[in-house]
């Protein structure tokens, strides 16, 4: 017996996509949002394994981010100044590629 209750706002078009998968099943719509709830919590649902999450985005992370190279040994207390003065600088130039993604060195 169900006792738990949930509800969440859709877009118009959802549901009206919901109902008719309701209507072509002929089951009730509470139905179909349990089976979808089900199906993407056996494909995996949300990402679960934190670990893993991170280490994706640090990969993603890589592709975006530069060193900061110094002869200076104090430059774990000049982090802030590099970073700042680092990102002032002008970008390398960027151009728009339809095959490469959104932005490629240029």
């Amino acid at each position: 017996m169900k006792s738990e209750v949930y509800s969440w706002r859709v877009s118009p078009e959802l549901k009206m996509e919901l109902q008719r998968e309701a209507r072509r099943r002929k089951i009730s719509l509470a139905a179909v949002l349990d089976l979808a709830a089900r199906d993407w919590l056996k494909r995996g649902g949300a990402e679960t394994d934190d670990h893993e999450q991170q280490l994706r985005l640090r990969k993603a992370a890589r592709k975006c981010l530069g060193i900061l190279a110094s002869g200076d040994a104090r430059r774990a207390q000049n982090v802030r100044r590099a970073v700042r003065r680092r990102l002032a600088e002008p970008a390398w130039p960027l151009r728009l590629s339809p095959t490469a993604g959104p932005l490629e060195p240029g």
